[in-house]
């Protein structure tokens, strides 16, 4: 179950709030300029199933999402816990960094951990299927799938380049606690 908690960004030990009820989460993402919605997936998807497969089952949500955003450009992550090169995709992220557009992800299956970093706290999403996060171009984040990923999630994106991130150099990322898939949530 999708989860929203909050920390002084120097407290990770201890939040100053936790929520799992998405109209809560969605309230209080949007005041960071955050959209968070609940969609229905439609067609069974599994971690590891080519990005073709995953494109063509929900080609009519990727086209209506595109047309109302601008999207230009869509992507696939699809990483199953066999996945030979999962460290390096993981360590990929889990630094503090931002993007200079808007990063959107609709999850289809599986989970990841997007934690936040905006005016002194960060902001810990942990996403499941059916969660499309959408984070403000410049919000500095980083994001974990854990030590064996298990998600699949389509990324939508204004420039094909729009996915380069930009890092900070800060250590924040490596104070916070680590997601463990499967883990006590």
């Amino acid at each position: 179950m999708s989860r929203l908690r909050i920390f002084a960004d120097d407290r990770p030990d201890v939040p100053l709030s936790e929520t799992r009820d998405h109209a809560a989460m969605a309230a209080e993402l949007a005041k960071l300029g955050v959209d968070f919605e609940q969609w229905t997936t439609t067609q069974s998807i599994a971690p590891g199933d080519a990005p073709e497969t995953i494109i063509a089952a929900y080609r009519s949500d990727i086209d209506r999402i595109s047309a109302e955003r601008g999207f230009t450009t869509i992507d696939v992550v699809s990483i199953a816990p066999d996945n030979p090169n999962r460290d390096a995709m993981r360590a990929k992220f889990l630094d503090e960094h931002y993007h200079v557009e808007d990063e959107v992800r609709f999850f289809v299956a599986g989970s990841g951990l997007f934690s936040l970093h905006v005016d002194g706290k960060v902001y810990e999403v942990l996403c499941e299927a059916d969660d499309l996060i959408s984070v403000p171009d410049k919000t500095t984040h980083w994001f974990d799938m854990g030590p064996e990923p298990s998600f699949v999630a389509i990324r939508f994106f204004q420039k094909a380049d729009g996915w380069v991130g930009h890092f900070t150099g800060t250590d924040i990322a490596q104070r916070f606690p680590r997601y463990e898939v499967g883990q006590a949530t």
